[in-house]
């Protein structure tokens, strides 16, 4: 019988990785940690059994697949607001309620794909950007576990058969239909090209400045004219700065109301938000992710979900510190 100690010096590495993969698969963060949870449980469950015909990294990624699969024939796809309706261009138009029922997508901390692997980073951008992950909920599960195993980590064709349980001919099939699926559903290669590291730094200082300073004007030469917001768990979204500007004016700016810490989220600058919740004290509010285009933000995308800072900011604890 093999010991806990052998399976983990084996089996661990690939853990980052494999919650990247079980993440594009279910779009949701917390979905992916229960399942890469349940992977390494049934795999040492079997790890007796483990005769060494594939290496550990392919016979874990079956396991982990498999696993999404199963879950995902009880479970509908998470959707960004801008993957069920159109957007407005009047910030003046009646913002629909908040629907917490509905299963969102979530964003990713960076820090949970092995961040401190620059490597690690680098692979990984390209297959967790936030449009893609949008995207790749208009496929089928089994579209999703093809094109991510075959585009975005490489398996061959004959591997990818033998992790789903299938023909080379029925994983062809499923790449075709996914690639086209993928064309229709909008732009998800997304220019990964952010600018230099001192414009984006003062790019995301001067956001950051004009945000918590409840200051409007400044945050336009910082925007796209074509830059979109949306807001889940609220489905209206908004495109053009005007509307943008016009919402965040009227209803979200306010003097010391936010706190914004730096983070990284889907290979993409983001930040920890706590909103002022009376003495001096700030509550988790959400995440909040930026689309940069050369040196302007071209999307905001605002999780305004308490449940998620966690999992971005594990040692802040339930609060954010006391204003000073």
């Amino acid at each position: 019988m093999p010991s806990k100690a052998e399976f983990t010096t084996l089996a661990e590495p690939f853990r980052p990785e494999l919650l990247a993969h079980c993440y594009r698969i279910l779009g949701s963060i917390h979905d992916a940690e229960d399942l890469v949870q349940e992977t390494y449980l049934r795999a040492w469950r079997a790890f007796d059994g483990f005769e060494g015909r594939s290496s550990v990294r392919r016979w874990l990624y079956k396991i982990a697949t498999m696993a999404c699969l199963t879950a995902l024939e009880t479970r509908s796809r998470r959707p960004l607001p801008s993957g069920l309706g159109a957007p407005s261009d009047d910030h003046r138009v009646a913002v629909a309620p908040r629907e917490p029922t509905t299963a969102w997508l979530q964003p990713a901390p960076d820090s949970r794909f092995g961040a401190d692997d620059p490597a690690s980073v680098v692979a990984a951008r390209t297959g967790v950007r936030l449009a893609f992950i949008a995207a790749l909920q208009y496929l089928s599960a089994r579209q999703r576990a093809v094109l991510t195993l075959r585009d975005v980590l490489g398996f061959r064709t004959a591997e990818v058969a033998e992790m789903l349980d299938t023909t080379t001919a029925a994983v062809d099939s499923a790449l075709r239909r996914a690639r086209a699926r993928l064309a229709d559903a909008g732009p998800v290669a997304d220019d990964l090209a952010e600018p230099d590291e001192a414009i984006r730094r003062r790019l995301l200082d001067d956001y950051v400045d004009a945000f918590t300073r409840a200051d409007p004007a400044a945050l336009v030469d910082l925007l796209r004219a074509d830059v979109e917001l949306e807001m889940p768990p609220t489905p209206t979204w908004f495109t053009g700065r005007r509307a943008v500007l016009g919402f965040l004016s009227a209803r979200v700016l306010r003097v010391d109301l936010w706190r914004m810490t730096p983070t990284r989220a889907n290979g993409q600058p983001a930040f920890v938000v706590h909103n002022h919740a009376g003495a001096g004290r700030y509550e988790p509010y959400g995440i909040q992710v930026l689309t940069l285009h050369g040196d302007r933000i071209a999307r905001i995308t605002a999780f305004n979900d308490p449940t998620l800072v966690p999992a971005f900011a594990p040692d802040h604890g339930n609060r954010a510190p006391r204003a000073r």
